[in-house]
């Protein structure tokens, strides 16, 4: 049997572990606004560095095509293939490239991105701020008078900011590709039909909404991986407690946010079918 004093001591390491992600959540909440806040201050202030920001855009953006283009290009697919026979029941398989379209366009190419670059980039980011925080690289900056916000978040957040809707746009045009590849050879579906069904479907709105979704999932990522950075402690097992959570933490709010976005959309901007 249980002891009065197990129960109480489970109970008492219950409440303090709740006591701690409670605390940890208010501190993120105002770390992250309060490095927001930062980061506009001195974003058009003076020195700025180019230089830098080229440098993460090409670290973020060009390495991370590919495996978004895989990524993109199997989502596609399986996307044809699962409208495709669910719809054949029905009769309704030559509605598969205008399903596919819009869900690549409003929700799949965005999220599916997002995720990606969150679970590269993002613990990147939190590695290498995470590495320059345990080194006191950081502290050398602060020595020389250079604002660590001006050449180390600014440029990452301004490249994740950039890199985010372009890569988007590729992973809408090839997961639009591989569903039609599926379609001609899986359902039938004629090249002809597939593009002028598409093209029909699709409008400027629905681009352009998907896109503006990764700014906003950019921005956490970039400055959520720059926070937890900035705040490791414990060397290197402190560096790998730091990209896990912060991998964890930008999921959790690209599928959280992406809900209300998507909410806002439809009530503002979506046509109405």
């Amino acid at each position: 049997m249980i002891s009065a004093d197990s129960r109480a001591h489970s109970g008492s390491s219950w409440s303090t572990l709740q006591w701690q992600k409670l605390t940890g959540a208010v501190r993120f909440a105002g770390g992250f606004s309060k490095l927001s806040i930062d980061v506009f201050r001195e974003l058009f202030k003076p020195p700025f560095y180019p230089s830098l920001t080229l440098e993460q855009l090409l670290r973020l953006g060009a390495q991370s095509f590919f495996l978004v283009a895989v990524t993109a290009l199997a989502t596609g697919s399986v996307m044809a293939l699962q409208f495709g026979y669910g719809l054949s029941k029905f009769g309704g398989t030559l509605y598969t490239p205008r399903l596919v379209a819009l869900t690549i366009a409003r929700e799949m190419g965005p999220v599916f991105t997002s995720l990606l670059v969150a679970g590269r980039i993002g613990s990147g980011i939190a590695a290498e701020v995470a590495s320059m925080k345990v080194t006191q690289q950081i502290d050398a900056i602060r020595a020389l008078g250079t604002s660590p916000i001006k050449r180390i978040v600014i440029p990452r957040l301004l490249a994740s900011l950039i890199a985010l809707p372009i890569l988007t746009l590729f992973a809408d045009y090839i997961g639009l590709f591989g569903a039609m590849v599926v379609s001609m050879g899986e359902l039938g579906i004629n090249k002809e039909f597939f593009l002028a069904k598409t093209i029909e479907t699709l409008t400027m709105t629905d681009l352009l909404t998907g896109m503006s979704k990764t700014v906003v999932f950019g921005f956490f990522i970039s400055i959520t991986a720059c926070w937890k950075g900035l705040q490791t402690e414990g060397g290197t097992q402190g560096i790998g407690n730091t990209t896990t959570w912060v991998v964890v933490t930008s999921s959790i709010f690209i599928m959280i946010s992406d809900f209300f976005l998507t909410k806002l959309f439809i009530l503002t901007v979506y046509p109405r079918y």
